[in-house]
């Protein structure tokens, strides 16, 4: 069972040595299985990080460079393996792929909705961002949803305390009804029905925005328990200048709203844990934990008010390392043990295959972590971990070709180097700067680190689909500004 969660930073696990955030569930997870404490995904925001994971490619190979750029049919993905390796993939929830649009007829719906289902999978429940399978649930349950936003924001028909900000209002529902607790409730349902060997991909639309979770978690952590938000970096840069001017990605000015955000956003977070509880108990109660492979990761991080942002875009680690947690008892490997090596998003397809005795396809980047589940460690390993972010939709706000309009990083313990298409470098040197304050524009490693990276990414070809994008209009072309 694959299972992932959308938008959840690697620091509000407390299996992670977070003490704030209560994660019950995927701490006992992870005391039977691995923690993977140094996991990053390789691109945002969720489209080409989930390309990524679900095809074990780098972005520079893929080219899935935003939310509604094409897959490339070329590429074989985790569904298409395991169906030729006997399994019948059942999907609940949403993979954020787009169709390949060559060959298609240009009034083929798939092609105006970003949220298309990767090729391989039966879909046992689809729920993408509209969320509409959940709205027709809710109005069997006796909601009106003749206006559906107001199901996807705080109550406003309530005071809120002192000290609380407007996300701490609850939802104007009841905590067995969020969108997670209806996929989950969907899956257990199903589990008795499946015929083993069986391969679920569970994908949560939670804890991503918008900030608002029922009672009781909307007041589980009070803003002023939780850490503040790192300040603005201290350099000039202009992508700085450039992510601050995209409106959804700039936190509030104000310290108690941005507490508040991150309050509702941890009590998002454990409402996410009780439900994976539930699924967890029910392989428990039904016989088959014991010979499951149970995965859990995101597909990318979240700001949530660091470096005056909100949102995942950009090069932070907050933004791209995640939780990644693999149990399988079947195994008799090890358990309750953490892992500190890098490992990334690219590893993900690869364990998946090799613990089903499939084998590996020869277009993946990454690298079974079999090794560390057997004995807790492997004779040789990657000592630096990449990233990249490509943000061409956005490049009349930049003024750069879109071409230009990217960056890549190469990340070791000691340093990180952020190379741009059509900006200068930047080097940060964790020793000394771990909380990523001042980014540097020189430094004396910075050429060492730049020779690395480029060891890692040769010169990007950008292919034909990279600059295509899907829209409720159709398929639409990018074009230099």
């Amino acid at each position: 069972m694959f299972v992932t969660v959308d938008q959840w930073r690697s620091d509000c696990l407390s299996a992670a040595g977070q003490t704030l955030v209560q994660t019950p569930y995927l701490d006992q997870l992870a005391a039977g299985g691995v923690h993977f404490a140094n996991h990053y995904s390789q691109a945002s925001p969720c489209g080409p990080s989930r390309a990524c994971l679900l095809t074990g490619t780098y972005q520079y190979t893929n080219r899935v460079v935003f939310n509604g750029t094409p897959l490339d049919r070329g590429l074989t993905n985790i569904a298409l393996e395991s169906r030729s390796g006997g399994y019948n993939p059942l999907l609940f929830g949403h993979t954020d792929q787009t169709i390949d649009p060559r060959g298609v007829p240009v009034n083929d719906p798939r092609l105006k909705n970003y949220e298309g289902v990767l090729p391989g999978f039966t879909v046992g429940l689809e729920l993408p961002e509209d969320r509409s399978s959940w709205y027709r649930w809710m109005e069997h349950r006796g909601y009106d949803i003749s206006d559906r936003a107001r199901l996807i924001r705080p109550r406003d028909d309530i005071e809120i305390p002192q000290g609380r900000g407007s996300t701490w209002p609850p939802s104007p529902y009841e905590s067995n009804e969020t969108e997670t607790a209806f996929v989950v409730d969907k899956v257990i349902q199903s589990l008795d029905e499946l015929v083993e060997p069986w391969f679920l991909h569970v994908s949560l639309l939670r804890p991503h925005p918008p900030f608002h979770v029922p009672e009781p978690y909307n007041d589980l952590y009070d803003p002023a328990d939780v850490p503040a938000p790192l300040p603005k970096p201290a350099t000039t840069h202009p992508f700085f200048d450039a992510i601050m001017s995209w409106w959804f990605t700039v936190a509030p000015e104000d310290s108690l709203e941005v507490r508040q955000i991150r309050a509702t956003y941890y009590g998002m977070v454990t409402e996410v844990d009780y439900q994976m509880g539930r699924l967890l108990h029910a392989l428990e109660s039904g016989g088959s934990a014991g010979r499951t492979v149970v995965v859990v990761t995101s597909d990318h991080g979240e700001l949530l008010g660091d470096y005056g942002l909100l949102s995942k875009m950009g090069f932070h680690d907050r933004a791209f390392h995640v939780p990644l947690i693999i149990r399988w008892p079947d195994l008799g490997g090890v358990s309750g043990v953490v892992v500190d090596e890098f490992t990334e998003h690219v590893d993900v397809m690869p364990t998946l295959l090799d613990l089903a005795d499939l084998p590996i396809p020869a277009q993946c980047q990454g690298n079974s972590l079999r090794p560390f589940l057997e004995e807790g460690r492997a004779s040789s390993w990657r000592s630096s971990v990449h990233w990249e972010f490509d943000f061409r939709v956005f490049a009349p706000t930049v003024g750069l070709p879109l071409t230009d309009c990217h960056l890549g990083v190469h990340r070791d313990r000691k340093g990180k180097v952020v190379l741009f298409g059509g900006m200068p470098s930047l080097y940060v040197d964790l020793d000394s700067d771990p909380e990523e304050l001042s980014p540097l524009t020189e430094h004396p490693a910075m050429e060492s680190y730049v020779e690395a990276f480029f060891d890692w990414r040769p010169q990007i070809e950008d292919g034909p689909l990279a600059s295509f994008l899907s829209t409720p209009a159709g398929m639409q072309r990018l074009e230099d500004p």
